[in-house]
Formats: structure tokens, sequence, C-alpha cells
């Protein structure tokens, strides 16, 4: 081993590389092989079951959100993205299909309703609080047809209680949106830094918009205090909810179905290697904890963070060299918090997530600005696809795992650099559906600027 190789060299270089917002590749010391059993965070153990139950739970409201939202009456009310093959994308990113696997993307970007991923946990917890109050005001029946709820006389009872968010942006639109269709008061508290055309379009679905000055971590306290004081709010609280963390994890059972009708193998001598962006991290955990749960140890998901805004990766580090009850910022690592990927830009991570994912993660990496406008354009020109800045985070992660020191050792300790390949690699979009032309052009804009510049 030369002694850029050693671990100490390592996580010396990673530190500077971080430090001074240079992408990075961390690896999980801590991932366990063990699936398939519960798990405790933060107090509380969730199962299969629990993803399970979440999955049914949207089931149970299918036919009402076909109702609610034109969109879904062909998809009768499921929310779904296609997983699409992606090979002419690979030279793009110097994935070399006969030794380096297939490419694959989960298209959340093309997820109706809120045009994210968002969709998925933002729209569990808001149809589990209906649920409980149409229950409670007895205006279904267990077991009866939740289109009931689509009348005047339902609404009006919903309309007695509020739902609270605090977001950067896409979170907000998801619970906005559906809660403001279903009858709630919505509320969603935003931070300087959310875009515009997202505060927009709330308030166009009669949702208000309390702005905060500060960043994210601020619009969410000053959101959970404001509903604290009013016993009709819920507030969802993407730091702390199960919840959201379940209805992320029910993406899991749609995708091995998926995986399935297109012949793709997940066991030892088939590794999906999955690359999920991450903000304050709920949705990719979540993600996560269901693919672990329901497909095995031989599921490997990275979370991609960008370089100023690497909260995930910070608390990570934090877990294995402070012990419990560290949460760091990244404003502590001399870092800003500012990147154009604004649902990514969250100074502190979840604990929650950051505890549930210790056994379960395989590691974290950071992307640069213009890398993300840049593989927004490959992505639109390759594969006709439209995507969002943050939504563009996971594409980084193939060549970082195949051509990095870290990444080369990660791929040999694990074992995967032997059958890699056979791999599918899997980048997980996460929005784009809803980004007006007149942004989406100033997206396409600066990344064919950056690609006409070449490397920095």
């Amino acid at each position: 081993m030369t002694p850029a190789e050693t671990p100490e060299a390592a996580d010396a270089l990673l530190a500077s590389r971080l430090r001074n917002a240079q992408p990075a590749l961390w690896t999980n010391p801590a991932r366990q092989a063990q699936h398939g059993l519960a798990l405790q965070a933060r107090g509380t153990t969730i199962s299969l079951d629990d993803t399970k139950a979440a999955a049914a739970r949207l089931a149970r409201f299918a036919g009402l959100l076909a109702e609610v939202f034109p969109e879904l009456a062909a998809s009768e009310g499921v929310v779904e993205s296609p997983l699409l093959p992606a090979a002419a994308l690979q030279p793009a990113l110097g994935l070399d299909p006969t030794s380096q696997g297939r490419l694959f993307i989960k298209a959340d970007h093309r997820l109706p309703v809120a045009g994210s991923i968002k969709a998925r946990g933002g729209m569990h917890e808001v149809l589990e609080f209906a649920e409980q109050c149409a229950l409670r005001h007895r205006l279904v029946q267990p077991g009866g047809d939740y289109r009931a709820l689509n009348t005047p006389e339902a609404r009006a009872v919903l309309g007695r209680y509020q739902v609270a968010v605090g977001s950067t942006g896409n979170l907000g639109l998801s619970i906005g949106v559906v809660a403001s269709a279903l009858g709630f008061q919505a509320t969603v508290h935003m931070s300087a830094d959310a875009k515009e055309w997202k505060k927009d379009r709330l308030r166009q679905r009669g949702v208000q918009v309390v702005e905060h000055a500060g960043d994210y971590e601020r619009a969410v306290a000053a959101g959970r205090a404001e509903a604290a004081a009013d016993p009709q709010c819920h507030f969802v609280d993407d730091e702390q909810s199960f919840s959201l963390l379940l209805g992320y994890s029910a993406a899991a059972l749609h995708l091995q179905r998926q995986l399935q009708e297109q012949g793709i193998a997940v066991d030892a001598e088939h590794p999906l290697l999955v690359y999920l962006p991450c903000g304050v991290g709920g949705a990719p955990a979540g993600i996560t904890f269901g693919l672990r749960q329901l497909l095995g140890p031989h599921v490997h998901c990275f979370f991609a963070e960008p370089v100023q805004s690497p909260c995930f990766l910070v608390q990570m580090l934090a877990d294995s060299t402070q012990g419990p009850g560290a949460h760091p910022s990244v404003y502590d690592w001399g870092l800003t918090n500012r990147t154009e990927a604004d649902g990514l830009a969250v100074p502190r991570a979840s604990l929650l997530a950051a505890e549930l994912m210790r056994p379960l993660l395989s590691g974290v990496f950071t992307v640069a600005d213009d890398t993300l406008f840049a593989q927004l354009v490959q992505v639109l020109d390759t594969l006709g696809e439209r995507i969002e800045p943050s939504a563009a985070a996971g594409f980084s992660g193939p060549a970082l795992l195949t051509g990095t020191t870290a990444g080369q050792a990660w791929l040999h300790r694990s074992g995967v650099d032997a059958v890699l390949h056979q791999a599918t690699h899997l980048v997980w979009t996460t929005g784009g559906l809803l980004v007006p032309d007149a942004q989406y052009q100033g997206f396409v804009q600066r990344g064919r600027a950056v690609i006409a510049a070449g490397p920095a």
C-alpha cells in the first residue's frame, strides 16, 4: 500500500477536499450485509412491514387521487415513474458497458402532481393525516371507498385543519399541492434560496407561502414553532418524520417489479449500484431502507450532495469521529451552503435519516454545481429528458467509483470489481417536470457554456 492509499492519508485527503469544496467520495466502513431485519432509529423500530403498510395506504387513496388530480386518471391514481435504459448516456459519463455495467435511470423527474421525488413521501404523509382525520370524523369507514372525501361535506371538515411544512422547494410543492387539493388549509414556510417559480405555483394552488430570511434550517424552525402553537395544525417535519421516510421507501416495491420486467437480476453476481441526490436525507434514506430491506445486501446506495452543502457526509464523518450526539453543520467546515441545486441546500442532516443509514449506506459523494449543469445537458442531448440541476447530482457516481482511488478501493473491498461488468448502475433523478421553460433554458445555456469551456 502506497502512502497515498493508507487510511490516514485517505481521510486527510477527503477532509481537504471537503473543506475546499472539491468533489469527494466517502465510503461507509460501518455498512452491514444483513438485510430484512427490523431497524431502530430515534427510538422507533421499523421494518419491511411498515414499507408495505405505506404502499397499502397509497393504494387505498388511489381512487380519490384519480378524481382530484386529472393527470392521474390514466394511471388510476398511482403515482409512479418509469425505469429508463440509458445506454446512450454511458459514453458521456465514461462508463464502459462491456466492462463496467449498464446504466438506467429511475425517472422521478417525471412524477406527476408534484413533479419530483417529494411526491412520494410528501403525498404519503398528507394522506396518512387525512386518513386519521377522516376516520376520526367518520367521513369514511375502515375498508371503505376513500372517494367519499371528495365531497363538499368532507372537504369542509378537513378544512378545519392545517398542514404545514418547511421547505426549500420541492417538498413544499408536494405537501402544499396535495394538502390543498384535499381541502386542508396549507402553509409552506420557504427559505430565501427557494425558487420564485415554486412559490408562485403554490400560491396559484391556494397555498399560503411564508418566506423566511436565511436558509432551510431557519424556515423549518419557524414553521415547526408556529405549528406547535396550533392544535389543528399538522407539521410535516422533513428532519424527523417516519411517515415521509416510509412513503419514500414504498418506491422499492415498484422498482422491484420494474427490474424483474426488464430482466435485471440483483444478486452477488449482479450488484445494483444506486445513486441518490440528498438534501436533509429523508428521501434517499427512505428509498435506501426499502431497497435494502427488499433486495438485500447486493444493493449499494450512494448519496450525492453539492460540494457546498454536503450535510449528510459531514454527519456521517461526525458519527465515526465524534460519537453519538454530534450534529455538525456544513458551516462548521467553512462551507457556504450555497448551490443552484436548491432542494439540496441544507446545512444540517436529519439525525433520523443518519441513524437509519449507518448500517445500510454504502457511501456519499459530492458534486460541483458546474457539473450538475453539464450533466443536465448531457441527459437532454442523449435521452431527451428534462431534469433540474439537483436531479443531476447522481450522474457523477459511476465515474467516482470507477475512476478514482477511493472508488476503486471500495470496489475492491466490496468485491464488486470482480463482477462490475454485470452490474446495474441506477441514477435516481428527482425533479424537473414542472420547471418553467424560461428557467429550464437558462439551465441548458449554463450547461452548454460549462461543456464548451472544458475541464477546469
